[in-house]
């Protein structure tokens, strides 16, 4: 099979689409936040105090893996701090949590992590002594009332928490135990601004292989992978590569064999921004998103066929990251899915040999504003380049290379999009059998299009933010793009 996988530059994540921008719901420009041009973006906007609010959007570094910041929201003055304290064990069931004070190290810094399941400390909130040991002194404050706490990852919360203690149970010989239950970002950063957008780190991810011909690269400062046939990957960039056979005809030859072959090149982006009101009101304006550049490529051959008529759908990985954004002196913790797929829509009548390299950029997400609430966010830029097509014969396929990402705050689904580049091929016209050919002869036309189809919905836990509930999914709207790649006519 001719096939040639071109590595385009440019990264990104979930993108595609169009050869001109599109957008769905825009928002106005007082309800979405600006794009940050680094990885450290301060917001600009003050109070009418003329007090700076402001707080710093960054990507928290390494070694802030554990960091945790409290605030006490009922009492005058408290703003959120960092602090010396870690959550060493959480229980997702009964919302208990254990508070402990983080190890200091030789030099008097703060060292590894408080205990966690199977170490020294308890397996878990709920098995452990709600009572100190006998003879163990009274231990420092670690929580009260009323405080919220944010976490990076922790044992027992590997998507981070978010949580206000609604009981404190007693002290073990783990720390402190205590009854949570779910808090909002509004009584952490309270009448503060901040907005940023940062990159995640290709090396981050987790990637489940659900094929086997599915291989992964990556580049990052200081530590370059080589990508297939040894090419290097963009720094900043993940790339996956797929190939896979797909259903053919019941009565189609053995030489109609049908196959993809493709990459995927991506580098996600988390877009975050908060223009506070206070701990005990909604927000001025909040958004939450992904956003990049996307390269891919791919080729597919043969006379594919969808076995029930509807599209099939082949998911070849998953990939997961939990980036965490220092938003000022709070961890915010952000969950970031992606599930890459190829996708068949064919009627096992053509024959295609079609490749074809796009590359773009996208922009995913929801944004609040008080005067009309969540609104989704959707707009892409998308070209394209054939590098080979053919069809023969008449029928219709369409195949697409896309990705599901899903977004959200401390293990909680804010935003769903669904991002599909696709192939369509299609051929029209009449075979003529022939006394004097052994074969019939084919005349017609066929063309082969390019497009991006992006759908996806906000949902209901976008109220983390301390905004009022949606009470619906609100689709993202549809987008929906195609362009003309090439064409000709049927001869044989």
């Amino acid at each position: 099979m001719r096939h040639r996988r071109a590595l385009l530059p440019a990264f990104a994540v979930t993108s595609l689409f169009l050869a001109a921008a599109c957008s769905s719901t825009a928002p106005s420009a007082g309800d979405r936040p600006a794009a940050g041009a680094g990885q450290q973006v301060r917001a600009t906007e003050q109070p009418a105090d003329g007090t700076d609010h402001s707080l710093t959007v960054a990507a928290a570094p390494t070694a802030a893996a554990t960091a945790t910041a409290t605030a006490s929201p009922g009492r005058s003055g408290q703003r959120a701090r960092k602090t010396s304290l870690t959550v060493s064990s959480y229980d997702g069931h009964t919302r208990r949590a254990v508070i402990a004070d983080q190890p200091k190290g030789k030099d008097g810094s703060p060292g590894s992590p408080a205990p966690s399941a199977g170490s020294s400390g308890p397996s878990s909130p709920s098995s452990s002594a709600s009572t100190p040991s006998a003879g163990s002194s009274a231990a420092p404050r670690r929580a009260a009332v009323g405080d919220v706490i944010a976490s990076a990852p922790a044992p027992g919360a590997p998507h981070g928490l978010l949580a206000k203690v609604t009981k404190v149970i007693g002290e073990t010989h783990g720390g402190t135990e205590v009854q949570t239950e779910p808090a909002t970002l509004n009584a952490l950063l309270g009448d503060a601004t901040a907005k940023g957008d940062v990159p995640v780190d290709p090396s981050s991810f987790t990637v489940e292989k659900l094929l086997p011909d599915v291989r992964v690269s990556w580049a990052k400062t200081g530590d370059v992978h080589a990508g297939p046939k040894g090419a290097t990957v963009p720094l900043g960039s993940l790339r996956l590569d797929v190939g896979a056979e797909v259903p053919t005809a019941k009565d189609a030859p053995a030489s109609a064999t049908a196959s993809v072959h493709g990459f995927v090149q991506v580098a996600p982006q988390v877009d975050f921004a908060y223009g506070g009101a206070g701990t005990d009101a909604p927000p001025g304006s909040a958004y939450l998103g992904v956003s990049g550049d996307w390269t891919s490529g791919w080729a597919i051959k043969g006379r594919a066929a969808a076995a029930t008529g509807t599209p099939l759908r082949i998911p070849f990985a998953k990939l997961h990251a939990d980036p965490v954004l220092q938003v000022g002196p709070v961890p915010v913790v952000v969950n970031l899915d992606l599930t890459c797929y190829v996708q068949i829509s064919a009627d096992g009548r053509v024959t295609v040999d079609v490749e074809q390299s796009l590359k773009g950029d996208f922009k995913a997400g929801g944004t609040f504003g008080p005067a009309r609430g969540w609104t989704p966010v959707s707009s892409s830029h998308m070209s394209s380049t054939p590098v080979h097509a053919s069809v023969t014969a008449a029928g219709d396929v369409k195949t697409a290379l896309g990705a599901e990402a899903t977004v959200g705050l401390y293990g909680t689904v804010g935003v769903t999009a669904d991002l599909a580049p696709y192939l369509r091929g299609e051929a029209s016209g009449t075979l003529t059998a022939a006394s004097d050919r052994s074969e019939p002869k084919a005349t017609g036309t066929w063309a082969v299009y390019g497009g991006v189809d992006l759908s996806g919905t906000l949902r209901l836990q976008l109220s983390i933010f301390g905004t009022p509930v949606v009470q619906r999914s609100i689709p993202l709207g549809a987008l929906h793009r195609e362009w003309r790649l090439a064409g000709g006519s049927l001869s044989s």
